[in-house]
C-alpha cells in the first residue's frame, strides 16, 4: 500500500497571516478522502500482516488505527456540539493561531520523527482488537466529513475547541480540524512503513 499526500497542509499550518475559509475546508476534505481511502484498503490485508509487531512495546497495524478511533472519540463529538449548538455568522477569511499552527506544525511526519509520548487513555497497546476498528474509523470519518459541510455555516476563528493536552488549553475550530488531520496523516505514514517492514 502506498501513501502519498498532498504537500498543502504544510502550507496551512504556516500560514498565519489568513486564507480564505472556503478553500481551506475544501483542501481539508480533499485530505480527508484520502485519509479514508487509504485506511480503507486495509480491509483487504490478511490479520496476520494487521496485528504484526517487531517489538511489543510498539503498536502494530491495528492498535494505530484504534489510537485514531480515541483521538476521534474526543474530537469528532467535540466539533458535532459546537457546530450545531453555534450561531456564529461565516467568515470568508480563517486565521490560523499561534498556539494551533504550532500543535498542527508538529504532528505532522517529517524526517527524523520525533516520537511523542502518548497519553495511556489513549494508548491502545496490548488491547485485544479486531479487524472491526477499521470500520470504527471509517465511521468517525463520515461523521467528520458532515462537519466540514457544516463548518462552511459557522466562523471557524470564533470557536474554541479543547485539545487533548489539557481542558483548559483551546485552539481555534479551524486549527482543530487541522490538527485532527495531521494526527490521523502522522500515524497513516506509521502505517505505511509497519507494511513495508512486514516480512
Amino acid at each position: 500500500m502506498s501513501l502519498v499526500f498532498a504537500d498543502f497542509f504544510w502550507e496551512l499550518c504556516f500560514n498565519l497571516n489568513g486564507m480564505n475559509a472556503q478553500e481551506f475546508l475544501k483542501k481539508m476534505q480533499q485530505q480527508s478522502r484520502e485519509i479514508s481511502d487509504a485506511v480503507r484498503k486495509l480491509q483487504s490485508e490478511n490479520l496476520e500482516r494487521l496485528i504484526f509487531k517487531n517489538d511489543a512495546n510498539q503498536w502494530n497495524i491495528l492498535e494505530c488505527v484504534e489510537h485514531l478511533n480515541l483521538y476521534a472519540q474526543f474530537y469528532i463529538p467535540q466539533f458535532e456540539e459546537q457546530l450545531y449548538n453555534n450561531t456564529t455568522k461565516p467568515n470568508a477569511d480563517f486565521k490560523s493561531g499561534i498556539l494551533g499552527s504550532y500543535f498542527c506544525k508538529s504532528i505532522l511526519p517529517k524526517e527524523n520523527l520525533k516520537k511523542i509520548k502518548t497519553f495511556q487513555n489513549k494508548n491502545p497497546l496490548n488491547h485485544k482488537l479486531s479487524i472491526s476498528v477499521i470500520d470504527d474509523f471509517l465511521n468517525y470519518q463520515d461523521r467528520f466529513a458532515l462537519v466540514l459541510e457544516n463548518a462552511e455555516k459557522v466562523d471557524l476563528n470564533k470557536i474554541k475547541i479543547k485539545t487533548t493536552i489539557a481542558s483548559f488549553i483551546r485552539i481555534n475550530l479551524g486549527d482543530a480540524m487541522q490538527f485532527y488531520v495531521n494526527h490521523n496523516i502522522r500515524h497513516l505514514h506509521q502505517i505505511s512503513n509497519l507494511i513495508k517492514n512486514f516480512h
